[in-house]
C-alpha cells in the first residue's frame, strides 16, 4: 500500500534532520540494530536541536518495541528531541508491541488499501475497475496483462504476506489449515459460514478454536477476517458465526481465475464483488473512525453491514443489481432495534461511486 514510499516523502520534505532505516534484510535484526540507528538519530539531534528517526518494517525485530521504548524514555529523561516513526507491514506484530510495551507514548496512523478516490486520481479507474482489481497499487500497472495481474498478487502479495507476516512471524501449528482458511475465505467473501461448514469444506484435521484463532491472524495480517453477528450484545456477537470479508477485492479475483468480463456478467459473482468492496471499504473508514462492522440477520432476514459507533448504529444493504434479495431486513432490523439508522447502498438507493468517494456519510450527522 506504499507505507515506505509515502514515508520517504514526507522526509523529505522535513525541515529537520532526518535519519530512515529498514529492518527487511536478509539477515534478521537484533535490538542492537535499533540502538545503532537511534544513536545516529541521536548525533543529528545534538547538532540541530531535533532529529527524525524513521524505522521501517520494525516488527523484524524481536524485541522492537522493549528497546523502543527504552530509548525514548532515556531520551525523554534527558531531553533529547528524537522524534520516532515506526512503520510496520503486519498490523498485527505492531499492535502486540504497541499494547505491550509502549502504552501511552504513540499515536496510530492506518495505512489501509487504496481507496477508489486515490485509484482513480492515480490511474483513472472507474468504480467497476476498482471493484475488480481492488486497491493495491503496485498491482495497477499490470492489469492490461490479466495473467501477469493475478500473478503478481498471488506470489508477490498474498504468498509473501502469508510467509512472511504470519507463519515466519507467529507461533502457527497447522500452516497448511492456515493456508486452507485463507483461500476458502476469498471464496466465500460476503456469505456467513460457520466454523462447523467450514471445517467440512477444509482437507486438514482442525477445530473450531483453532480456525477462529487462525482468521484472527489473517485479520491482523490485513488480508481477510470475520465479522461477527450484531445483536446488542457483546456475548451473542463472540459466539456468533462469522461472515467472511476480505480486506481487499484483489484477493478474491486473483484467485478466482475470473478475467473483469467474466465477472461481470456474472451477476451472482459481481453482486457478492460488491458487497465485498464495500465491506473492505467499512473496515477501512473504521481504522480511522474507531468504530465496530457487524452483520446482521435473524430467520430469513438479513442486512450486510451494521456499523456500531456507541449508541448510534446503522444498517447498511449493497444492493447491485435487481436479482438481489428483497430489502425486508432493513424493515426488520429498524423494527427491532429502536433509533438505528438504515441504509441502501446501491440500485435504489445511494450511488455506489458517491459511496466509495466519501461523499455518503453512514451516521448522517454531517
Amino acid at each position: 500500500m506504499g507505507k515506505t514510499t509515502s514515508v520517504t516523502h514526507v522526509l523529505a520534505e522535513c525541515t529537520i534532520p532526518t535519519h530512515y532505516a529498514s529492518a527487511d534484510s536478509p539477515t534478521i535484526q537484533t535490538p542492537l540494530w535499533i540502538e545503532q540507528q537511534w544513536e545516529q538519530a541521536r548525533v543529528l539531534a545534538a547538532k540541530t536541536g531535533s532529529a527524525i528517526l524513521a524505522l521501517d518494517e520494525a516488527q523484524k525485530v524481536q524485541g522492537w518495541s522493549e528497546q523502543v521504548k527504552l530509548l525514548w524514555d532515556a531520551d525523554t529523561r534527558l531531553g533529547r528531541d528524537v522524534r520516532a516513526v515506526i512503520v510496520g507491514s503486519s498490523p498485527l506484530l505492531m499492535q502486540t508491541g504497541l499494547g505491550d510495551s509502549l502504552a501511552g507514548r504513540f499515536e496510530i496512523i492506518p495505512a489501509t488499501h487504496w481507496r477508489y478516490p486515490e485509484c482513480h486520481e492515480a490511474f483513472g479507474w472507474d468504480v467497476e475497475t476498482y471493484i475488480f482489481y481492488g486497491g493495491y497499487p503496485g498491482a495497477a500497472p499490470l492489469i492490461a496483462d490479466p495473467d501477469c495481474w493475478r500473478a503478481y498478487v498471488a506470489d508477490s502479495l498474498i504468498e509473501t504476506t502469508l510467509s512472511r507476516d504470519i507463519l515466519l512471524m507467529t507461533r502457527v501449528d497447522k500452516p497448511a489449515l492456515l493456508r486452507q482458511l485463507f483461500y476458502l475465505a476469498c471464496e466465500y467473501s460476503g456469505q456467513i459460514l460457520s466454523y462447523t461448514k467450514m471445517l467440512g469444506q477444509l482437507a486438514d484435521a482442525g477445530n473450531t478454536t483453532t480456525l477462529a484463532h487462525y482468521l484472527r491472524l489473517l485479520a491482523g495480517a490485513g488480508l481477510v477476517t470475520g465479522l461477527g453477528k450484531y445483536s446488542g450484545g457483546a456475548l451473542r456477537k463472540r459466539a456468533s458465526s462469522p461472515k467472511l470479508q476480505v480486506m481487499n477485492t484483489a484477493l478474491t479475483t486473483a484467485l478466482s481465475g475470473r478475467t473483469f468480463e467474466e465477472a461481470r456478467s456474472d451477476g451472482p459473482f459481481w453482486g457478492r464483488l460488491v458487497e465485498s468492496a464495500v465491506g473492505a471499504q467499512l473496515l477501512a473508514e473504521a481504522q480511522w473512525g474507531r468504530f465496530n462492522i457487524h452483520y446482521w440477520r435473524d430467520g430469513n432476514d438479513e442486512v450486510d453491514f451494521v456499523a456500531q459507533r456507541g449508541d448510534a448504529v446503522t444498517a447498511i444493504e449493497v444492493k447491485s443489481g435487481p436479482e438481489r434479495r428483497p430489502l425486508a431486513g432493513l424493515g426488520a432490523f429498524a423494527q427491532r432495534f429502536k433509533g438505528s439508522r438504515t441504509l441502501l447502498l446501491g440500485e435504489g438507493g445511494i450511488d455506489l461511486e458517491r459511496y466509495f468517494l466519501g461523499e455518503a456519510n453512514i451516521w448522517g450527522d454531517e
